[in-house]
């Protein structure tokens, strides 16, 4: 296999590196990290070390712009700075894995898909749930009957501090993902967002922390219509919980699956038409890659196996000329839903989908 030469992007105190988005590289087969660029003094030696680069820079534009890479990986949690760093690295015809959230609006979104397409760019997001091999064991069950219909997707998000719109930016995009995945295009939202338990005004907006942007509300919960008649349901409400309802739930005419988040995430299925094993007697059960009731195979199930499989996946895309698993068009739908929340209770009315309105709503609302 060719090796692809990586260009590692971190910024120390401003999203540092994601979750493990650097270190991946070591463990995919033909690729080597070359360089790393990071504004942090400190934090780039330790980067250098820790990834063997050869070369270790301040600027990532002077690191693009030197090195003869063939893939770039987008470490900084922030959002803030992800639009800028996929613009260039597409102007360089470099290819990208890249930490979520993808960025702060859909004006960012469409310029970063555009900038993918014109060069002719593959881009991988880091939602390792995506590539879990469970997922395609439950999309199975879901193709052979075993809840029968879908009729809903409900997600909660961790609801602790975060709790309301942080919690929607920075675990909600995994939610929304799956339900993306399980549920098809999104058609409609309508949501409503409170501080306090009043509406969220004006008044009540401020930035956002790790560069998300203006953000408001401690709770909110918002209604999807996807695609063949499936209703979705998304909600956060501040220090609600402790992450225990961080989870997909697919409800069928015949039953229930339960999903987490994760490269092996825990999946349970109820083929129960009552949804409750209370009345029913009838009990969850695990379900796994291998199938229902049937133990984990021996395999990695850290977040550091997600990645590899996504980058795996990566260039299997770039040798097939196809889109990545997760890729730069689910990336700017994940997106999509987190905004039609804010747009919805902005207009106070359902919004269609793809949003025709993509500045941020929280800066056109009133007071």
């Amino acid at each position: 296999m060719a090796t692809y030469r990586i260009g590692v992007i971190g910024h120390t105190g401003q999203g540092n590196y994601g979750h493990g988005i650097d270190t991946v590289w070591s463990h995919v087969p033909g690729c080597e990290v070359v360089a790393v660029s990071d504004p942090h003094e400190g934090g780039r030696a330790a980067a250098k070390e820790r990834l063997k680069a050869n070369t270790a820079y301040a600027d990532y534009w002077q690191m693009l712009d030197k090195e003869q890479l063939d893939l770039v990986a987008i470490c900084p949690r922030w959002l803030d700075q992800h639009r800028d760093m996929v613009l260039l690295a597409a102007s360089k015809k470099l290819h990208i894995y890249m930490e979520k959230p993808f960025c702060r609006t859909l004006e960012e979104a469409d310029e970063m898909v555009r900038a993918c397409e014109q060069n002719k760019i593959k881009l991988a997001i880091a939602h390792q749930t995506r590539y879990s091999p469970t997922l395609t064991r439950i999309r199975e069950l879901i193709e052979d009957g075993r809840i029968g219909d879908v009729l809903e997707l409900r997600g909660r998000g961790k609801e602790d501090g975060r709790g309301g719109g942080e919690d929607l930016w920075v675990l909600g995009s995994h939610i929304f993902n799956m339900m993306h995945f399980f549920g098809g295009e999104p058609q409609w939202c309508f949501a409503r967002v409170y501080q306090d338990g009043e509406p969220v005004t004006a008044t009540d907006v401020y930035q956002g922390n790790e560069g998300i942007g203006p953000l408001a509300g401690n709770s909110l919960s918002a209604t999807y219509a996807m695609q063949n008649g499936i209703n979705g349901y998304f909600a956060s409400t501040r220090q609600a919980g402790n992450g225990a309802r961080f989870a997909l739930q697919i409800y069928g005419s015949k039953g229930v699956l339960d999903i987490k988040t994760g490269y092996r995430p825990l999946a349970y299925l109820l083929e129960d038409a009552s949804w409750s094993p209370g009345r029913s007697g009838k009990n969850w059960q695990r379900v796994t890659s291998a199938g229902v009731g049937k133990p984990e195979p021996p395999q990695d199930s850290t977040l550091h196996a997600g990645n590899v499989a996504a980058c795996v996946d990566l260039l299997a895309a770039i040798a097939e000329d196809r889109q990545p698993e997760c890729n730069v068009y689910e990336a700017r739908t994940t997106v999509e839903m987190i905004a039609a929340v804010y747009e919805s209770h902005r207009q106070s009315v359902p919004v269609e989908m793809p949003l025709k309105q993509r500045k941020n709503p929280l800066t056109l609302l009133k007071g």
